[in-house]
């Protein structure tokens, strides 16, 4: 099994830093993918793509690049799922890993927020980010680049 790399659905990505450390320190390669403003780097490990406009188009491309073992950070529950079905590891921003014992939840409770946005019964604010999810992302990125490089080396 090759080597994995890291996906970043990178345009409301707080924790860019954060991953790029990590995976310069796993000795990993690490792509943000978005539809602009993001800044490129000289560093060959890691690799910045910029998507044309259109609400789906990071994801698409993640999912289309995306091989099992890689792994896949996104806030999207759409895309998280879309990466479990290739075999990827996904993790949430605050460092809550999407898994295929988990995603159908997630995915269900999606689409309740989203209906109730609809209908008005909820205004849908989102929790800010904190300092311990920073925190608690950093550790599960590392815990989890550690496993996908170990499985790598079957």
């Amino acid at each position: 099994m090759p080597e994995p790399s890291i996906f970043v659905d990178a345009d409301a990505c707080p924790v860019k830093e954060e991953a790029m450390r990590v995976a310069e320190r796993l000795g990993l390669v690490i792509t943000l993918v978005s539809n602009g403003g993001v800044r490129p780097s000289r560093d060959p490990m890691i690799r910045v793509v910029v998507v044309a406009a259109g609400s789906d188009a990071a994801d698409d491309w993640i999912v289309e690049q995306a091989q099992a073992n890689d792994i896949v950070l996104t806030a999207d529950i759409p895309l998280a799922s879309r990466a479990i079905d290739k075999g990827c590891h996904v993790l949430g921003f605050t460092g809550k890993p999407f898994t295929p014992a988990s995603i159908g939840m997630a995915l269900a409770m999606r689409n309740l927020n989203q209906h109730l946005r609809e209908t008005g019964e909820s205004k849908g604010y989102n929790a800010g980010f904190r300092p311990a999810d920073r925190s608690a992302f950093l550790s599960a990125l590392d815990t989890l680049g550690r496993k996908a490089k170990a499985l790598a080396g079957k």
